[in-house]
């Protein structure tokens, strides 16, 4: 087989391609209604029209915390897979960790 073949770019030009006709075959065989009923696409909730109250959710607590996910797993991961055989390597990965245990420590001093 050629090497080049099995490069990056074309398998996944390949693969998008294959994806784009795969797509394509099932938006033909897909269903399709008809015709549109009556209050498709409106808003409801709970037996109620509902026209006057838009969902608004608030991701104020969602952003501390996937930093807070970021940065616990991200150096989990370092400490796990380190190697430890060079000093040189070793004060990297310290550092690192340190930088991590400030940035948490930022996170969470409210």
């Amino acid at each position: 087989m050629e090497k080049w073949l099995v490069t990056p770019p074309i398998v996944f030009s390949i693969m998008l391609l294959v994806c784009l006709a795969l797509s394509r075959v099932f938006s033909l065989i897909a269903f399709k209604p008809k015709a549109k009923e009556m209050g498709e696409g409106e808003p409801y909730a709970c037996g109620e029209d509902n026209y006057d109250h838009l969902a608004q959710p608030d991701y104020s607590n969602f952003f501390p915390f996937a930093f807070f996910f970021t940065l616990a797993h991200v150096a989990t991961l370092i400490m796990t897979t380190v190697p430890t055989e060079t000093l040189e390597i070793f004060v990297m990965a310290a550092l690192y960790i340190l930088g991590a245990v400030v940035g948490l420590i930022i996170l969470l001093r409210n």
